[in-house]
């Protein structure tokens, strides 16, 4: 038989084992926030962002997912990663633009034409990424760019020329340049948060709103703004960004897996929206929505005084060099007819 001593030896070594043990598998928690609904493609990408997260880092991390502006809305959201109160978000980069506002140039109005020139631009523009390189100073920094689509109208009463617009209220969200580009069509505008968009309508507060197809059929804006119009004046991605606490605390391994994680789930993201743009326009058509591309050209004529406003503001070199690097993509990549 063993004496007590041995006894309490073998009991402590036990403890030990099992404390260790226990560490080696214990699991750390990541919250991230975004403003999409459930079923929505954001929701889908950050399910397949997390799902990759676990993987890459062998279970080591779980990101949980909060949706529909459940911990925060974008501004709020974006707060929070620079306090550590989250970890991840994903939003429209005018978003960001609070806190380095450069980042308003990428909504200057027709930039680009299709979505293969809006990737080209987001992955490869050397000023867009040089602007990006700035923000691990702000407290955050981007991982990827998932993908929301081209920007277009849904208004409670027809929309078919910049005419048509002064007699609405258009609802923004903070960014001087949707702000200015929205004023110079015509409208009054008025800035809110985008989970009070829908019940703002819905009260007649505001006449509509302006955000890409898919952020239209997710949040149900065409129920109390059935007017769709197609004019697709601004591409509107998502990045996706990290706080810099968090990425801080990551080994390097880690920070290569949670990487990885970012580049797939923007690839999916990205073909997600691209290819679910007319079957969510066709089921909006079916609840009763309607759908119409107006002549563009009044839209664009419309904003031209936006360029030169920005140059005034943000400066002229900055706004020459991505309006360069955007000719030169959309000539490279030029739309297809």
């Amino acid at each position: 038989m063993l004496d007590e001593r041995t006894l309490s030896r073998l009991a402590l070594s036990t403890a030990i084992l099992v404390a260790g043990m226990s560490s080696a598998w214990a699991v750390e928690t990541l919250r991230f926030s975004h403003t999409d609904n459930p079923g929505g493609s954001r929701q889908a990408a950050a399910e397949l962002f997390a799902e990759k997260v676990a993987e890459y880092t062998d279970g080591r991390y779980e990101v949980q997912v909060f949706p529909s502006g459940q911990i925060a809305n974008d501004p709020k959201a974006i707060e929070l990663l620079q306090l550590g109160g989250i970890d991840f978000t994903v939003s429209a980069t005018g978003s960001y633009a609070t806190h380095l506002p450069s980042l308003n140039l990428t909504a200057m109005p027709f930039l680009v034409d299709t979505y293969e020139q809006g990737w080209e631009l987001y992955d490869n523009s050397d000023w867009l990424q040089g602007e990006f390189a700035k923000l691990p100073e702000k407290g955050f920094r981007v991982l990827s760019t998932w993908e929301a689509g081209f920007r277009s109208f849904t208004t409670n009463e027809p929309l078919n020329s910049p005419e048509d617009a002064k007699s609405m209220k258009m609802r923004v969200f903070p960014n001087d340049m949707i702000r200015w580009s929205m004023d110079a069509i015509g409208f009054q505008t008025v800035v809110m948060p985008i989970t009070e968009v829908y019940l703002s309508i819905q009260q007649g507060i505001v006449n509509g709103q302006e955000n890409p197809v898919d952020t239209i059929k997710s949040l149900r804006f065409y129920e109390v703004a059935p007017y769709i119009t197609l004019t697709r004046h601004v591409y509107s991605p998502l990045p996706l960004t990290v706080a810099e606490k968090t990425w801080q605390s990551f080994s390097d391994e880690d920070r290569e897996a949670v990487m990885k994680a970012a580049v797939e789930s923007a690839a999916f993201s990205r073909n997600l929206v691209k290819s679910s743009v007319e079957s969510q326009l066709a089921e909006m058509q079916e609840d009763g929505a309607t759908v119409s591309v107006p002549e563009i050209g009044p839209f664009r004529d419309a904003v031209q005084s936006v360029y030169g406003k920005a140059k005034d503001v943000y400066g002229a070199e900055a706004v020459d060099e991505i309006l360069a690097d955007a000719a030169a993509i959309r000539e490279k990549l030029p739309a297809k007819n």
